[in-house]
C-alpha cells in the first residue's frame, strides 16, 4: 500500500515536471518546473485526503489554486504586467485535476492526458498556423461533421426495421460518420500540406478523399495539359492502391470476423498494385508538384445520398442472397462497386459478422466490387484523359484486373 502511495506520487510529481518543463521553455510568469510540480501534487496529496475526509478537501483545494491564479492575474495588471490569454492558467487547473485522478481513476489515462497536455502546450505555433490555413468554408466543413456524427447519430433508433430485418437506421449512419470522418481528415491533412503536394501526398489524399473523383479530376486535367499524364498515371495508380488499404481498414473496423479471411487475397491484388505504382512512379516520375484541390467532404447532401446508397446497397445484397443466391451478390456488387466501393464493403462486412454472410462470399463481392469499381475508372480515363493516359492506366488496370480475377477464379475455397 505505502509503494503504491510513493509510485503514484512519482507519476504525479513526473507529469507535473513534464507540463512544467513546456511551460519553463516558454518563460511564462505564472509557472514554471516547480509550480507544476507542486500543484500536480497538491491534487494527489488532496485525493488521498478526500478518502479520510471526503470530497469537499478537492473542491476546497482547487477553489484555492484558483483563488490563487485570480490573485496573481490581478496584482499582473497592477503592475502593468499583464499577460494575455488563459493558457498557463487552465494547464494548471488541468494538472491539479490530473494528479487528483491518478487517486481515484487509472493511472494510465492520467498519463495520457498529462502527456496530451504537454504537447498541445508545445504545438501551440502549429496548431495556429494550421487554424490560419482553414477558411470559412473549411471551419464549415468540420461543423458540419460534428452535426452528422454528433447530434444526427446519437438521435436515431439502433433497432432492424424492414425486409429481411437489415436496416438500422443508427448502424447505416453510422457508416456515413465513418466514410465522411475518413475524407475529412484526408482533407484537414490536405490543408496542412497545402496545395502543392507532393506527388505520393497527393495520390494518398486522393485515395483517401475519393479515389474515383481523382481520376475524374486527373483525366480532365490531361485534355488540355497531355504532357501531365505521365503524372497523373502515377497519382490515379496510388489513389487505387491506398482505395484497397481503406477497404481493409473498413473491414477491420466493421467486421474484424470477416478480417483473417479477406486479408490474404485482397492483400495480393493490393502488393500487385503497389509493385506496379513502384514501377511507374521510376519510369514516369516528375518533380513537378501536384495541385490537389479537393473540396469539403462533409457536405450534408452527399452524406445523405451515401446512406441512402448504402441503404439500398445493404437491402439489395440481402434480397439477392435470399432469391438469387451467391450469383445474385456478385451481380449486385458489380454494379454497386462501379462508382463506390465503400457501400458495398461495409454493407458485405456488416452482414458477415452478423452471421447472415460466410466470409469466403463476402471477401468475392468485395473483391467483384473493386475490380468492377478499376474498370469504371478506366472507362472514366478512356473518355476524359488523355490518349497517353489511357494508354498507361489500361495498361496498369489491365494488369491488376487479370490479377483480381484470376484471384477470384483460383483463390482455394
Amino acid at each position: 500500500m505505502l509503494e503504491d502511495t510513493f509510485r503514484t506520487l512519482a507519476i504525479s510529481a513526473g507529469l507535473g515536471l513534464l507540463v512544467g518543463l513546456q511551460r519553463e521553455m516558454t518563460r511564462s510568469p505564472l509557472g514554471g518546473l516547480r509550480t507544476f510540480c507542486l500543484v500536480t501534487i497538491l491534487g494527489t496529496l488532496s485525493a488521498y485526503m478526500a478518502q479520510a475526509f471526503g470530497g469537499w478537501v478537492i473542491f476546497g483545494m482547487l477553489v484555492a489554486v484558483t483563488a490563487t491564479l485570480v490573485i496573481s492575474n490581478i496584482l499582473s495588471i497592477k503592475s502593468g504586467d499583464l499577460r494575455p490569454g488563459l493558457t498557463t492558467e487552465f494547464a494548471l487547473l488541468v494538472m491539479f485535476t490530473v494528479g487528483a485522478y491518478l487517486v481515484v481513476g487509472e493511472a494510465t489515462v492520467a498519463i495520457v492526458i498529462g502527456g496530451a497536455v504537454a504537447v498541445l502546450l508545445e504545438f501551440k505555433e502549429g496548431l495556429h498556423g494550421f487554424a490560419a490555413r482553414l477558411g470559412e468554408e473549411d471551419v464549415n466543413a468540420v461543423m458540419r461533421f460534428v452535426l452528422i456524427a454528433l447530434v444526427i447519430l446519437p438521435i436515431l433508433p439502433n433497432r432492424d426495421f424492414g425486409p429481411f430485418s437489415v436496416l438500422n437506421p443508427f448502424e447505416i449512419w453510422l457508416m456515413v460518420v465513418l466514410i465522411v470522418g475518413i475524407s475529412l481528415g484526408a482533407y484537414i491533412v490536405f490543408k496542412f500540406f497545402g496545395k502543392d503536394a507532393g506527388t505520393i501526398v497527393g495520390g494518398i489524399l486522393g485515395g483517401l478523399i475519393s479515389s474515383t473523383a481523382t481520376t475524374v479530376s486527373y483525366s480532365r486535367r490531361t485534355k488540355q495539359a497531355p504532357e501531365s499524364s505521365a503524372l497523373a498515371a502515377i497519382v490515379i495508380m496510388i489513389a487505387s492502391t491506398i482505395l484497397l488499404i481503406r477497404v481493409l481498414a473498413e473491414i477491420w473496423i466493421v467486421a474484424p470476423t470477416l478480417l483473417p479471411e479477406a486479408t490474404p487475397p485482397i492483400t495480393t491484388l493490393l502488393a500487385v498494385f503497389v509493385i506496379l505504382s513502384t514501377v511507374v512512379w521510376f519510369r514516369e516520375r516528375s518533380d513537378e508538384p501536384i495541385a490537389l484541390d479537393p473540396e469539403a467532404p462533409s457536405e450534408l447532401k452527399p452524406a445523405i445520398f451515401f446512406g441512402l446508397l448504402y441503404a439500398i446497397v445493404i437491402l439489395s445484397v440481402a434480397a439477392a442472397k435470399e432469391y438469387f443466391g451467391n450469383e445474385g451478390l456478385y451481380v449486385v456488387a458489380a454494379i454497386s462497386g462501379l462508382t463506390d466501393v465503400d457501400a458495398i464493403t461495409l454493407s458485405t462486412s456488416q452482414l458477415v459478422e452478423a452471421g447472415r454472410l460466410g466470409a469466403t462470399t463476402g471477401w468475392r463481392i468485395i473483391l467483384i466490387a473493386t475490380l468492377s469499381n478499376l474498370a469504371f475508372k478506366g472507362a472514366t480515363v478512356a473518355m476524359l484523359g488523355a490518349r497517353r493516359l489511357f494508354v498507361l492506366i489500361a495498361t496498369l488496370y489491365g494488369i491488376a484486373f487479370a490479377v483480381g480475377m484470376g484471384i477470384l477464379l483460383l483463390w482455394p475455397t
